[in-house]
């Protein structure tokens, strides 16, 4: 970039810097937006298929879960990036929908590409894809069915659909039926759904139908001493963030010790504290304790005589899952245990799954923390196992939240697409195209859903239209027989945010990476960007444009 000045040159950028302006930089940025788009489109829908991914140290992970797909990609241009962005937002949100949000994206920007060669300008483009983005809020809202949080049916088929064709096909019901059950245990008083109280470990070995749903906390960890109980009936659980050993003093003292009587006081003294500090957690009736800290050898041997079932350095937020299922109170000194600072549990045991010995604290009366165990024959397996699960919590959560749910199978989309062209016409001028083109673009989940189903996309969308048109609005793709049914009747649900988060995000990416008409790059590295494509070393690929 140079502008001229009396007949000398001014560099404005630094040498091997790059710049890529105008129709060059959109079409770059919406090639490789759609690029992210096309590399998860395969698997969106319960016939997805599945992406291999191997990093650089060999490890391979098998997903058709859109934002471990982006996560595990090494992924490098700028506006690909954001793609990758919309599906972390989508996931933190709603937990569903990531690949949705940038398929959508994907084609947003590919009905863009058409507009700005009919020289409209992404301002313009821009202004019609919000106002769609609005009114389709509206028209969702309309589209909503309420469900109650009693109806434990219509829960679980919303489990189902976000955990269908995520490698746990075989026992989705089970899952569905463990997942409603642990998000309804964790609710909180207002309302709301914590998804972290539920601790969902995975294991392999055995069948996923060998997984189990544990109506307490699982602390991957086995009892301190081998002598002390292996199970515990009627526990009363202590929680300690306080190591049971000998303060060290915080200032240099040395002791000086002249004769041997004088050692054997000494750790006698020791002995004595530590013991104390025992019986203090005896007297106040705890026969199972949590420790955060360390626990010192001898206050072990006297624990296991006291027959306390202990377990030592327990992560922070096990002890405080510990504390939602057990109702006790987590304790920062040991001087002040008292009765009624203990949990409740009807079992604590320690249990042998696969090769690992893990101690399960089970039968909780109002248990505000649930574990979930989850089996598979390989680490693959479990894996994905473990995704499919994290989905299937996230949105019975979010249902449980907004109380409101859309049909899937590409319905609410159809409608959408409907509904916005006859917006569109209200609209006119140059607008009304941008807002046309997103109504096409709402149109690619349909298709996709059908393409991946190994139907036809034409056809299937035909039917869906025909459906909606006549009146069915909650007709949906019958994935089996490219059948427009009613996606209500067939139990094929997803939570109104799933869709609501989708469209935005998808609709605040595009219309970014819309807006950027200039690029520019600085050198990286002492050799400038030498090695770019189309010999873009030092000014030379510049293309010198005048500074004005």
């Amino acid at each position: 970039m140079a502008g001229q000045f009396g007949g000398t040159p001014i560099y404005i950028l630094r040498e091997g810097s790059q710049r890529t302006a105008g129709r060059d930089a959109q079409r770059s940025n919406i090639m490789a937006a759609k690029a992210v788009a096309g590399a998860v489109r395969t698997t969106l829908g319960p016939k997805g298929m599945d992406k291999m991914l191997v990093d650089t140290l060999g490890d391979v992970v098998i997903t058709n879960d859109g934002v471990t797909i982006l996560k595990e990609m090494d992924i490098e241009h700028p506006a690909a990036k954001m793609m990758v962005e919309i599906a972390k937002t989508q996931d933190q949100e709603v937990g569903d929908g990531t690949t949705t949000a940038v398929v959508l994206a994907g084609e947003l920007l590919k009905q863009a590409e058409g507009l700005l060669e009919q020289e409209i300008h992404p301002t313009v483009i821009a202004a019609g894809y919000r106002a769609a983005a609005e009114r389709s809020m509206e028209i969702l809202q309309g589209l909503a069915v309420t469900v109650s949080e009693d109806d434990e049916d219509l829960m679980r088929k919303i489990a189902i659909t976000a955990m269908t064709g995520k490698g746990s096909q075989s026992a989705r019901h089970e899952l569905a039926v463990m997942a409603v059950e642990a998000v309804r245990s964790v609710v909180d008083e207002d309302g709301t759904v914590d998804i972290d109280n539920i601790t969902v470990e995975k294991k392999v070995g055995g069948s996923i139908t060998d997984s189990l749903l544990v109506r307490g906390v699982v602390i991957d960890k086995e009892r301190l001493h081998p002598s002390m109980p292996k199970s515990v009936t009627d526990a009363r659980v202590a929680l300690l963030n306080a190591a049971v050993e000998i303060e060290k003093t915080e200032v240099d003292a040395k002791i000086q010790i002249t004769s041997p009587n004088q050692l054997q006081a000494f750790l006698d003294q020791e002995e004595t504290a530590l013991r104390g500090m025992v019986d203090k957690i005896v007297a106040s009736g705890a026969n199972v304790l949590f420790v955060q800290k360390g626990i010192d050898d001898l206050a072990q041997h006297f624990l296991a005589k006291a027959g306390i079932y202990t377990v030592r350095r327990v992560k922070k937020s096990d002890m405080d899952k510990l504390a939602r299922a057990t109702g006790g109170r987590v304790i920062t000194s040991i001087h002040d245990i008292d009765k009624a600072d203990l949990g409740r549990a009807g079992l604590v045991e320690e249990r042998k799954v696969s090769d690992e010995k893990m101690t399960f604290v089970e039968d909780c009366e109002n248990p505000k923390s649930v574990s979930i165990i989850l089996r598979g024959g390989t680490e693959h397996v479990v894996d994905e196992l473990r995704r499919a699960m994290e989905d299937g919590l996230r949105v019975v959560g979010v249902v449980l939240e907004d109380k409101l749910l859309v049909p899937g199978g590409g319905s609410p989309e159809v409608d959408l697409a409907i509904r916005l062209r006859a917006f569109a016409s209200t609209v006119g001028g140059r607008e009304q195209l941008a807002i046309e083109s997103f109504a096409d673009a709402m149109e690619i989940i349909p298709k996709t859903l059908a393409e991946n189903a190994g139907l036809d996309q034409i056809d299937s969308l035909m039917a869906l239209r025909s459906a909606h048109e006549t009146g069915m609005e909650n007709a949906g793709l019958k994935m089996e027989t490219g059948e427009a049914v009613d996606m209500l009747k067939e139990g094929v649900v997803e939570p109104i945010r799933v869709k609501t988060q989708a469209i935005n995000s998808a609709t605040e990416a595009a219309v970014m990476i819309l807006r950027i008409d200039d690029v520019i790059a600085s050198r990286s590295g002492p050799g400038g960007m030498g090695e770019m494509p189309g010999g873009m070393g030092g000014m030379g690929g510049m293309g010198a444009e005048d500074f004005e």
